[in-house]
């Protein structure tokens, strides 16, 4: 049997003596869409810390692939496969687009720049129009573009995102939804924190609902989208 693209098993972690993730148990099949939807503070983000390696949880372990990666540090994780793309896009502000892009080139010593620059190109044009200007200048689309631009070309296991359409207008989040359901469909696996709801989970395949650090509901985002607990807490219906 495969084993799934992730797997969280009892991960507890926090932040001095408060504690935000309770034992957090969630499985992402390899090739699907799961979202992390909850309130603030319900340990989304912490959840994609401990994951993508920015953050120690205190027990419970990452599993990637089925490797176990009990207390795994931010390059462990990207060479097993992670790629996260966090809130607030983690562009460099004051490198122009194909110096960002020039920097996954240092993490895989075979990749040309040429192939770099070519394949974010094609799935981005408007990053070809705007090579040679600062990051730190473009729209927030723009740069969500770069940084998904950047992270692909690690050819990632798991694309871990969180909020895509933070501040962006509502075209451009469509847009960007719509490039994350062609790669889906490229078969890649992708774990979603996302404020709008709505494109979530028609995007999704499973859904997590965390509050107060543990897995409160979960289930297939269809299902879930219909339940009368989450259409009023998070679809206004």
């Amino acid at each position: 049997m495969i084993p799934p693209a992730l797997e969280l098993i009892g991960l507890r972690a926090g932040y001095g003596q408060i504690e935000v993730l309770r034992g957090v148990d969630l499985v992402v099949p390899a090739g699907s869409v799961v979202v992390l939807l909850g309130a603030n503070g319900a340990g989304k983000t912490t959840t994609m810390k401990v994951v993508d390696g920015r953050h120690r949880q205190t027990s419970g372990c990452v599993h990637v692939a089925g490797q176990h990666l009990a207390a795994p540090s931010a390059g462990t994780l990207a060479r097993a496969g992670v790629c996260s793309i966090p809130e607030g896009r983690g562009v460099f502000p004051n490198l122009t687009v194909e110096e960002n892009l020039r920097l996954v080139t240092y993490a895989r010593d075979r990749l040309p720049v040429t192939d770099v620059e070519e394949r974010a190109f094609a799935r981005f044009p408007v990053l070809k129009q705007r090579r040679t200007q600062l990051a730190g200048t473009m729209s927030g689309g723009e740069q969500q573009m770069l940084a998904m631009g950047r992270g692909l070309m690690q050819e990632p296991l798991v694309l871990m995102i969180d909020e895509l359409s933070l501040g962006l207008a509502p075209v451009l989040a469509q847009q960007l939804f719509l490039s994350l359901k062609a790669l889906r469909k490229q078969g890649l696996t992708i774990v979603l924190v996302e404020q709008n709801v709505h494109l979530a989970l028609a995007l999704s395949d499973y859904t997590y609902v965390l509050a107060e650090g543990r897995v409160e509901m979960e289930g297939p985002s269809r299902e879930v989208a219909g339940r009368d607990e989450v259409r009023k807490a998070y679809l206004g219906l």
